[in-house]
């Protein structure tokens, strides 16, 4: 073997480095298929800033060409995985490479390298790695790290590089990787080894750092740390700190080990080898990594999987001056399939513990309707087919909440072509992403117009669509007729018949959602564009006024009513005097029967007949609804009988936001021609979210109709002696109520099954709610779940100045009272002349929140229910307000802005 002694580089200096055909310097080692992933990765780094020691390679050609005639002679390799064979076959390969001579070119170029990269007098790590062939995975790759297999060489002075060279490319015949080789269907012998020479790092303390948990994928980054390099940490053969930092929170566990052993440099006289020493005794008991320098480590480490764009396992030094080093990067193989769980906006439908009736009916609507809206989408059947599990599992339970699956959603929306440009704005909306955008990937121009002409057909029609299905649903709504006098076999025809038709006309109303993006997104940007920092608040003034939607001219209705009671004290006293439910029932029946004159029962019977479906929670089957106790009218008016508000002030509150609105486009946005185009946009949101209130309201009246037919068969199943009572039927599936009529249940213990689940569910009711994200592990019960988010903060009452910020939803000052709500069944009185402080709102809220004065939540979007009704009804609003429910204390005295889009918390002494 030819040496290298140290005046063999002056006497014998052969090309420049990088020159050299047989050496990989700068962007030459960019390239995986001559330096190997590895080698490749770090130069990535480095060319992107990141601290990585200089190094240099010697490609994977080399190793070809110096193993040409080696490889000739070799038997072939074994054709099975048997250990023995193995071992045998793997010893005569390193013999013959480890007798090989690299050759005087070589040698000349690794010495010039060598001292222009490291220094004569210094020393190098030597490292080897496998590198792909054609069709083949090389080590440290994305799909296959193959780690740890072949050599690697630490404290190489430039006497041993050539020696260390030779054995790294020996190391691709080591037992472990021809056995790892053989059980992975790849041939051992095509095996090609790149070298990388990299300047040593005398590494204080090092560490490996795991951008997730590598035992369950956890978003948290795992750092093992100790004294000395990082052989300490990888080999175990050091005492080793471990740090646990939560992505979410920032929160740190730390398990600080009494550290006796580390791995340093070698010992004098010895083996150019790493050695084992002692810690010294001052630090035995410390932690390796102190909460600034854990940190550094912890930003960096998310910095690298950020640039790689997948999580990734990080070695790393810290020199005795404190610099950080990385020294490696390679993707973390094998995590645990995670599964994502969110209830961020469904909450608004199904706040709290559902029953099993709820949870069943919303899972066949969610698969029944986002079927439908696929079809329409333009998605193939063949697609559908193939992600029909997906429709299955849309939504999912945990300790009775409802969350959606965000795997299946992110599966089926992705067979939508036009999923691209909405995703931001959809993941906005899911709370996400922090606010709305498109990220769009190269090429997204082709895609747009390959998609633009189904989408612009799609718009041109919807709008007759959205009103062809209003005419179908009402229709269908009226002709229900009186279903708690139908047997059960007529029951169940009609509901089966039912559903299969929402089956074929529901996508419309999702449709809305999918093609309203487009110009919301052009309306924002352009208002962001045109009129600055006023976008927020133009952005909800320019949307009001338009025509009145189903749910509005609901609660229009009621103010009519309490109008019209307003102007009969008698019946203004007696209602606001009933203080029992069975007061407010006598109270009901006097009304309709006309004892406070026609014209209020008219009014009354009118609002039930067509409002009746919507309540607080309307989705739950287990809510009832003043359908089923029509004194339940009573609470929606008797805010407005104490404020002595009307329909009409309502109307004139919403012209006056938008002549507002008017006035300052015209002030922000002198041009004419630009103010056009926004109002353009603006007429085209406001059908978007007309049509978005109307067939929001008739979801309402669907699982209005749904309710009135299995809380029927529930009494049916009681009286045929099936339950023990009528409403244990909210603890049973809709299949099953149904399968018990139809003859197809697998069993006929309804009564032991309902008492199941009600313990259950009465078991969740008593338990705090489960964070409003989660995480289980793909192929494992929902049950082991884990919170991917922090623990809620403590209940202790936040500083005087508190302020916290969200997303100004509608303008206006106000300061009043807290009245924090996380159960909305509560009277609506309670919210009066208050600011509402909930979670998150749906549009049974509505009566809550015509009382308050102002609007807060801890979701929401410009968009959310949350933030239309607090433009439609003229109130500040804030939305998406971080854990707003926990750091505003109920009763305290808050201000709202809600152009600013501020809650700020004052002290007692602060004047309203």
């Amino acid at each position: 073997m030819t040496a290298l002694d140290t005046q063999g580089s002056a006497r014998r200096r052969g090309p420049g480095p990088g020159t050299s055909p047989d050496l990989l310097r700068g962007e030459a080692l960019l390239d995986p298929a001559a330096a190997g992933h590895k080698f490749s990765r770090l130069a990535e780094l480095r060319a992107a800033g990141f601290a990585v020691p200089d190094l240099f390679g010697i490609p994977a050609a080399a190793f070809d060409r110096a193993l040409a005639p080696v490889l000739a002679d070799l038997d072939p390799p074994p054709a099975a995985a048997v250990p023995e064979a193995v071992r045998r076959w793997s010893g005569k390969a390193r013999a013959a490479v480890l007798s090989l001579d690299v050759g005087e070119e070589l040698a000349d170029a690794v010495s010039t390298a060598f001292d222009d990269v490291i220094g004569a007098g210094g020393l190098a790590a030597v490292r080897a790695c496998v590198v792909p062939g054609p069709g083949q995975q090389g080590e440290d790759s994305s799909a296959d790290p193959f780690a740890g297999l072949s050599d690697s060489f630490l404290y190489v002075p430039r006497a041993d590089l050539l020696r260390r060279i030779v054995e790294c490319w020996a190391s691709a015949y080591n037992p472990e990787g021809v056995l790892y080789r053989l059980r992975r269907g790849a041939d051992p012998g095509a095996a090609r080894i790149a070298v990388g020479v990299q300047r040593m790092v005398l590494g204080a303390s090092s560490f490996v750092a795991f951008t997730r948990d590598p035992r369950d994928g956890a978003d948290r980054v795992v750092v093992a740390a100790a004294y000395g390099i990082g052989e300490g940490v990888v080999q175990e053969r050091a005492d080793v700190d471990h740090y646990f930092t939560e992505r979410a929170t920032g929160a740190v566990r730390k398990e600080i080990a009494v550290k006796r052993r580390m791995v340093g440099a070698p010992a004098p006289g010895g083996p150019a080898e790493p050695a084992e020493c002692e810690v010294p005794e001052e630090l035995a008991g410390q932690p390796v990594l102190q909460d600034g320098v854990l940190a550094r480590v912890v930003e960096t480490a998310c910095r690298i999987e950020d640039h790689f764009g997948c999580p990734q396992d990080i070695e790393g030094t810290f020199a005795a001056d404190g610099e950080l080093w990385i020294v490696q990067s390679r993707p973390l193989a094998d995590l645990p399939e995670q599964v994502v769980w969110s209830n961020h906006n469904i909450t608004e439908s199904y706040p709290g513990v559902s029953c099993a009736l709820t949870y069943s009916l919303a899972r066949d609507f969610y698969k029944t309707v986002f079927t439908d809206l696929y079809r329409r989408m333009g998605v193939p059947e063949a697609r559908l087919c193939e992600n029909a599990h997906h429709l299955e599992r849309m939504v999912g339970l945990r300790e009775g909440r409802v969350y959606y699956r965000l795997d299946a959603w992110y599966a089926l929306h992705g067979m939508m072509a036009e999923f691209e440009f909405i995703r931001g704005w959809w993941e906005h909306s899911m709370g996400l992403r922090p606010g709305p955008g498109m990220d769009l990937s190269p090429g997204w121009r082709g895609r747009a117009l390959r998609t633009a002409p189904g989408a612009l057909r799609r718009s041109a029609r919807h709008f007759r669509q959205v009103g062809g299905f209003l005419a179908w649903w009402d229709r269908t709504a009226a002709e229900a007729g009186d279903l708690e006098s139908l047997d059960a076999e007529a029951l169940v025809a009609f509901y089966r018949g039912l559903w299969a038709e929402v089956g074929a006309q529901w996508g419309v109303t999702l449709t809305n959602t999918v093609l309203g993006i487009f110009p919301a997104a052009g309306y924002e940007g352009l208002l962001r564009r045109w009129t600055g920092t006023r976008h927020r608040a133009l952005f909800g003034a320019l949307l009001a006024g338009g025509p009145e939607n189903r749910t509005l001219a609901g609660l229009r209705g009621a103010l009519q009513l309490s109008d019209l009671i307003c102007a009969r004290p008698e019946a203004r006293d007696r209602i606001l005097s009933a203080a029992t439910a069975a007061e407010d029932a006598a109270v009901w029946q006097e009304i309709v029967d006309g004892v406070y004159g026609p014209d209020i029962a008219d009014a009354a019977l009118r609002q039930m007949r067509v409002y009746g479906d919507r309540a607080v929670g309307d989705l739950k089957l287990e809510q009832l609804t003043p359908r089923q106790r029509p004194a339940m009218m009573l609470d929606m008016v008797r805010p407005h009988l104490r404020q002595g508000t009307g329909a009409e002030a309502s109307r004139a509150d919403e012209r006056k936001i938008r002549a507002d609105g008017e006035r300052e486009l015209r002030e922000h946005c002198r041009n004419p021609l630009r103010r056009a185009i926004i109002r353009a946009f603006a007429s085209r949101m406001r059908a978007h979210l007309k049509a978005r209130e109307d067939t929001r309201f008739c979801r309402t009246e669907l699982f209005g109709l749904s309710r009135r037919v299995l809380l029927r068969l529930g009494v049916l199943l009681a009286g045929a002696g099936r339950l023990d009572g009528p409403r244990d039927v909210l603890d049973l599936t809709v299949e099953e109520v149904l399968g018990a009529f139809d003859g197809t249940l697998p069993g006929s213990d309804l009564r032991a099954l309902a008492a199941l689940r009600r313990a259950d569910r009465e078991r969740w009711e008593a338990l705090p709610a489960p964070p409003p994200r989660l995480v289980s592990l793909a192929g494992r019960p929902l049950d082991v779940a884990r919170p991917a988010t922090a623990a809620p903060v403590d209940g202790a009452a936040p500083d005087a100045a508190t302020v916290l910020r969200g997303l100004a939803s509608s303008s206006g000052v106000v300061r009043a009272r807290a009245r924090v709500v996380l159960d909305p069944d509560v009277p609506a009185d309670t919210c009066r002349d208050a600011i509402l402080i909930a979670r998150e709102t749906d549009p049974g809220w509505l009566f809550l929140m015509t009382a308050a004065r102002g609007l807060v939540v801890e979701r929401g979007t410009l968009l959310s229910h949350t933030a239309v009704t607090g433009r439609l009804l003229g109130v500040p609003t804030v939305v998406a307000v971080a854990e707003a429910t926990a750091r505003i204390p109920d009763g305290a005295l808050v201000e709202l802005d809600g152009g600013a889009g501020t809650v700020r918390i004052l002290a007692e002494e602060a004047e309203l």
